[in-house]
């Protein structure tokens, strides 16, 4: 993909830059190319089709709504919006602007969910995300812009449980648990014929700990109480059930790996 009016290279995630700020494309390691256009210049109706991601720098919205500093294209359709902030600025808070963004897409340009679901804050140095498809969606730290691939594997998902609607709060879709933070929400009941007791309070917690949106956790159990076996089974269901794809497990080896 090219970049236009930069020789910046970026990876196939969504990269952003505004001529009122440092160009946020020539911040982070980055290999890739994005394809970049503007809204002033350059023929957009022809440009989105070009790249299976395409981000729109200061894009017109709906009167009252603004401009967006970037808005993104997935496989020809409007998939969400970037808020850029100069290096050093608080991203608290931000997510309301980019919300508002968000809901002021014409009625003509595609999109297979409105208001846009995927929105970004970022200064380039730090970057925050907002998945309108979660259920009671937070603004959250990511490393950096998902890949086009990955917003369209969240729309498939979504698209695999119904129609999609024209908007998320009148969608029968968005009643459905599409995502991995709705799934955790749903998951089945517990098998606990295999388990020990302090083995399904485990699991138990984490999971209610997952669903009320709180992922960092720390499970404490005595050498012998089946640790292994705990993580395992919660691992399986999250995969299983909750759709997630990777799961990165740490063993110390001084104490297990040998």
């Amino acid at each position: 993909m090219l970049v236009a009016d930069t020789e910046a290279q970026i990876d196939g995630s969504f990269g952003v830059c505004k001529h009122r700020v440092l160009d946020l494309l020539r911040r982070g390691k980055l290999g890739d190319l994005l394809y970049v256009v503007d809204a002033n210049g350059d023929d957009v109706e022809a440009q989105r089709a070009k790249a299976r991601g395409v981000a729109i720098r200061e894009f017109p919205l709906l009167a009252g709504h603004g401009f967006a500093d970037y808005l993104l294209y997935v496989d020809g359709a409007t998939a969400g919006v970037v808020e850029a902030k100069r290096a050093g600025a608080t991203l608290t808070g931000v997510e309301i602007q980019s919300a508002k963004y968000s809901e002021g897409l014409p009625a003509h340009l595609p999109a297979q969910v409105r208001p846009l679901p995927f929105c970004y804050q970022s200064t380039g140095v730090e970057t925050h995300f907002t998945n309108g498809l979660d259920p009671d969606p937070p603004s959250r730290e990511v490393f950096w812009f998902h890949r086009p691939e990955t917003m369209a594997r969240w729309f498939d998902d979504l698209a695999r449980l119904g129609p999609l609607a024209a908007h998320l709060g009148e969608s029968p879709v968005y009643k459905e648990p599409g995502t991995l933070r709705g799934k955790v929400r749903h998951l089945p009941r517990l098998d606990t014929n295999s388990l020990w007791p302090a083995q399904i309070r485990a699991i138990q917690n984490l999971e209610r700990s997952l669903a009320e949106d709180r992922p960092r956790a720390l499970i404490q159990m005595a050498t012998g109480s089946g640790k292994t076996f705990t993580a395992i089974s919660l691992i399986y269901r999250l995969i299983k059930f909750a759709g997630a794809r990777r799961v990165l497990f740490l063993v110390d080896r001084g104490n297990l790996g040998w």
